[in-house]
């Protein structure tokens, strides 16, 4: 039975599957090593540490014009040399002096890499799906992407935990993985992908979504950058710990996507949104008070929670688009519609970060907790937001603007 499902696999399918499981391996090492790397291994201070964060995220914005110019390869080929990309950056993270600008060329050059890779993975995997199967496909492929995520982080746990291994072969691990990604993309043939429209689209109708995604943004940022900071620099937490952190993250992603999804088509956007910022709220409450309400030694395990418990609400992000799709004018709206929304957060987490570090670094040893109540504040603007949703028959357009 098994041998008749795997010849019944087409055989660029396979092969895309197979670069998605490198990725899921290498990209276990930057969510559980990084953080750490840049306190421990670099000394960082929380300002070096949120202004890391405007390179990191500029590849977001630059995104579609390094697609756009390497678009003679094909999809397929230019996500293989985003890999390629991605290896070199986690690989020169490892072996660079501690020294900011190499950290930060080194940061862009991963983080390029990884942009290029994520949207036309997306693009090629629907390529496989007929229009019966999207939902199987895509579900295939997340399966695939987050049973390599458990075991890279299973296994990152035990080389760090047993065997003590230096960030430098962490990274290397990671790297090598990313150029294993490479490979089987290299023996694919060439797919016939959903690109997405060039332009951007502005609409009055959309202005709810695009006030979503800055929020989203904001909320986002918030977490990549001062979460894992606070048990790392505040609670001083080692490696293995965010190791551990990051393995049971990925082990609760394999119920709670497919969970979120079926909430989605049940319960509808509008619920789904108000209940993350909801939850948003209350981690962000946890962060901030956990140490004054729980003492030192319980307030550890308490935002260890709080870091699950936001890490599984990621998944969220899904019914934005599925808001977008819903409420689009004219279909050929949807794709660059998404494209503007991710613009907008990425230009939220360029600039966010850098404002938070300084309140953090300005108002002393409880600095994060001014972080994470203006997080909350955040939180409760998106609850009130997502209240404004409604999902009706879509009307004709009145203003528009396309860039």
């Amino acid at each position: 039975m098994k041998l008749k499902f795997f010849n019944s696999l087409d055989r660029n399918y396979v092969l895309f599957l197979l670069s998605t499981a490198f990725v899921g391996i290498a990209q276990s090492v930057d969510g559980a090593a990084l953080t750490n790397y840049l306190k421990e291994g670099l000394g960082m201070m929380i300002l070096e540490r949120s202004a890391l964060e405007f390179p990191r995220e500029m590849p977001g914005l630059l995104m579609v014009g390094v697609i756009g110019m390497l678009s003679f390869l094909g999809d397929v080929k230019t996500m293989l040399v985003g890999n390629l990309f991605s290896a070199v950056g986690m690989f020169a993270m490892g072996i660079i002096p501690a020294e900011y600008s190499y950290i930060v060329l080194s940061i862009f050059v991963y983080n390029l890499g990884t942009h290029v890779y994520l949207p036309l993975s997306n693009s090629i995997g629907m390529s496989f799906a007929s229009a019966g199967d999207l939902g199987k496909k895509l579900g295939q492929m997340n399966a695939v992407n987050t049973l390599a995520l458990v075991c890279g982080s299973a296994i990152l746990w035990m080389l760090f935990k047993f065997i003590h291994i230096s960030y430098m072969t962490a990274f290397t691990i990671g790297a090598i993985a990313f150029l294993l990604a490479a490979v089987p993309l290299f023996f694919m043939q060439p797919v016939h992908s959903v690109r997405k429209a060039g332009r951007f689209i502005f609409r009055k109708e959309y202005r709810l979504y695009y006030w979503l995604c800055v929020l989203y943004g904001a909320r986002k940022q918030i977490f990549i950058t001062f979460g894992p900071w606070v048990l790392v620099d505040v609670f001083r937490q080692p490696v293995t710990t965010m190791t551990m952190l990051f393995f049971i993250v990925s082990i609760a992603g394999v119920f709670t996507k497919p969970w979120i999804g079926r909430m989605i088509d049940h319960l509808g956007e509008r619920f789904v949104l108000s209940s993350e910022a909801l939850g948003c709220f209350l981690v962000c409450l946890g962060y901030a008070f956990a140490d004054n309400i729980f003492g030192a030694q319980w307030a550890v395990l308490v935002i260890c929670m709080c870091y699950i418990l936001d890490q599984m609400m990621t998944a969220v992000s899904m019914a934005r688009a599925t808001y977008m799709k819903k409420i689009a004018v004219q279909p050929e709206d949807v794709s660059p519609s998404l494209s503007l929304g991710i613009s907008i957060d990425h230009l939220v987490t360029m600039f966010l970060p850098i404002f938070g570090g300084l309140v953090w670094y300005n108002s002393g040893p409880n600095g994060y907790k001014y972080v994470f109540m203006g997080g909350a504040v955040i939180a409760l603007l998106n609850l009130i937001s997502t209240r404004f949703i409604q999902i009706d028959s879509p009307k004709a357009p009145v203003q528009t603007s396309q860039v």
